[in-house]
């Protein structure tokens, strides 16, 4: 049989599928394998599990069964039942061979390009009038990494900032600008005192009640379309914006003005979201609000909960604006697949927004709304991470402190580097260690910020896996300046060459998994144990010293693809790599 160039799990399952397809029928064809890797072979296929019970016969039976049909001699070495009817599949080194042959000659490293869909990814989500954040760093960074490694699967991107511009504090907010001098007194919101203002606003409305008076006004002078007020508010708007650019670009997040579509944007279009609901039937008014039960929502006396679309007081609120924003994300941005990062405690708001979203229509067939929700950050008390006098740290204080920290142990570690290169490399190795902390732990859950153990150089964090890659590209500066690297030498001898290629070949399926769970801690352990392999390599197999010239060509392909491989899945997480640490 001619072999295709795919990875092992792929082509594995590929030819289980047809042998089952041979053995029981057609309908077998497009049975899930379940091939994994495994500690007890290299990869193993648990699916005679599955089968023996729809066929009803022991799986050790359907085992056998599959094995005579199965054609696997040009990929493997041996095929062995083990225990109640697992299939484990030890691999020849010449397949494994071609394949790194072909990956490391490919650009894409193996991973192929999917069906495109048009994937719409809302993170970010900042406030205008207040800086960003702790607690905006998760959504930014999971939304990042999601929409990188999305993109590059093959998929088009757009992002969408969908940033809080709209409501009725704005008009206690403006008050309080116009108090300030209006649009020429803006000039101490550029320069990131949000909090200052939006405190001193809030606390003149709560104190001064002809100011509060003013502010409600001014509301309505908002909503009603009064120019002066509109261009008050752009310039709250604009203030917010350049600080949150300033922010996402230190971060080293991709979003820019261009992906704003603030709450602003679909105020015009919540009237008719109202209607529309109202004349499918699925929209009622219920003690002066315009609400639409879902069902699969009760409350704890038994009561079907309520997305209320407009208040009493005829205001729109967040449920309006989001069901506005899926109908024009479908039907205008022509979405298929949409993909919120938003924190869990929203989880029931945006389940019903779904529900109501789907049955309105604004969820075709064929397209789909994810929640991906993520837990929160801790500090070492494990309650949420706040400062010492118990306020929020602004996101900005977070990426300076880690940037102070980071530079304090690159100048212990390289006293001989001059200050720019340091303070460069520190910036790498904070940001590598704050979103790889983040990112390498299961979203869903919280997690504590531990500044010593993210900037640790050992273990599962970004700086361990940035100088992993560091020191592969150390040993190339070594060579000589004619000195050429071979990949058609590439070929492997020794168990932990073996175990490499194995790690190396497995890229394709940690792409595949974080596309498809959108859960990124999968890439970092993929990125993790790759590392972990190559340092277990680099101790038993010699590079530069190997002992045949063959050894040293295949061993420098192995180190050079590992190296492409770290850079490749790190940038797709957002991190960058230096070429020294």
């Amino acid at each position: 049989m001619t072999t295709a160039l795919r990875m092992p799990e792929a082509e594995l399952s590929s030819r289980l599928r047809t042998a089952a397809s041979q053995t029981f029928g057609p309908s077998f064809s497009n049975v899930d394998t379940m091939v994994r890797r495994s500690d007890r072979a290299d990869y193993q296929a648990n699916l005679a599990m599955g089968l023996g019970k729809q066929l009803k016969q022991a799986p050790r039976v359907v085992a056998e069964a599959l094995i005579a049909a199965l054609d696997v001699t040009d990929i493997c070495d041996k095929v062995e039942i083990a225990g109640p009817g697992f299939i484990n599949f030890t691999l020849r080194t010449d397949y494994l061979s071609r394949l790194l042959q072909h990956v490391s000659a490919d650009a894409r490293l193996g991973v192929p390009v999917v069906t495109p869909e048009v994937v719409i990814i809302d993170y970010g989500s900042p406030n205008v009038a207040k800086e960003m954040h702790v607690g905006h760093l998760r959504t930014s960074v999971i939304g990042d990494a999601l929409a990188r490694t999305l993109e590059f699967a093959g998929h088009t991107i757009i992002r969408q900032n969908h940033i809080g511009d709209w409501g009725t504090p704005f008009g206690m907010l403006i008050e309080h600008l116009v108090d300030e001098g209006g649009e020429s007194g803006a000039g101490a919101l550029s320069v990131g005192e949000l909090n200052a203002f939006y405190r001193a606003a809030r606390a003149k409305f709560d104190a001064d009640p002809s100011f509060a008076e003013r502010a409600r006004n001014r509301v309505v002078l908002l909503q009603g379309g009064d120019v002066t007020t509109l261009a008050l508010w752009r310039t709250l708007v604009n203030a917010s914006i350049h600080h949150f650019s300033k922010v996402f670009q230190r971060l080293g997040v991709q979003l820019n003005e261009a992906d704003i579509r603030g709450e602003s944007f679909y105020n015009a279009r919540l009237p008719e979201i109202a209607d529309d609901l109202s004349k499918r039937g699925l929209a009622v008014e219920s003690e002066g609000a315009l609400c639409v039960f879902v069902e699969a929502f009760k409350t704890r006396e038994g009561e079907t909960l309520p997305l209320i679309v407009r208040k009493n007081d005829g205001g729109y609120g967040y449920a309006a604006t989001d069901l506005a924003a899926i109908r024009f994300r479908s039907s205008e941005l022509h979405g298929t697949r949409m993909i919120y990062v938003v924190g869990s405690p929203q989880q029931q708001h945006l389940a019903m927004v779904f529900d109501v979203a789907q049955r309105a229509g604004y969820l075709p067939s064929g397209t789909r709304a994810e929640h991906v929700g993520f837990g929160s950050i801790l500090g070492a008390d494990r309650k949420m991470f706040k400062t010492r006098s118990g306020e929020t740290v602004r996101l900005i204080d977070l990426l300076n402190e880690g940037e102070e920290r980071a530079l304090a142990a690159v100048s212990e570690r390289n006293a001989d580097l001059d200050l720019e290169t340091r303070k460069t490399l520190a910036r790498q190795i904070s940001l590598g260690a704050i979103k790889y902390a983040d990112l390498s732990n299961d979203r869903i859950k919280d997690y504590i910020l531990d500044w010593s153990r993210m900037l640790a150089f050992e273990g599962n964090t970004g700086p361990y896996l940035q100088y992993a890659h560091a020191r592969i590209r150390a040993i190339f500066r070594k060579l000589e300046p004619n000195e050429a690297l071979t990949i058609a030498a590439l070929n492997i001898e020794h168990p932990s060459e073996k175990a490499l290629a194995l790690a190396l070949v497995g890229f394709e399926d940690a792409v595949r998994a974080v596309t498809q769970s959108l859960d990124p801690h999968k890439l970092c352990s993929y990125l993790y144990e790759l590392a972990s392999a190559f340092t277990t390599f680099y101790e038993a197999c010699p590079v530069l010293r190997a002992e045949t010239t063959a050894s040293r060509a295949s061993r420098l392909a192995l180190a050079d693809l590992t190296a492409k491989t770290l850079e490749r899945g790190l940038d797709l997480l957002g991190i960058e790599v230096p070429s020294r640490m």
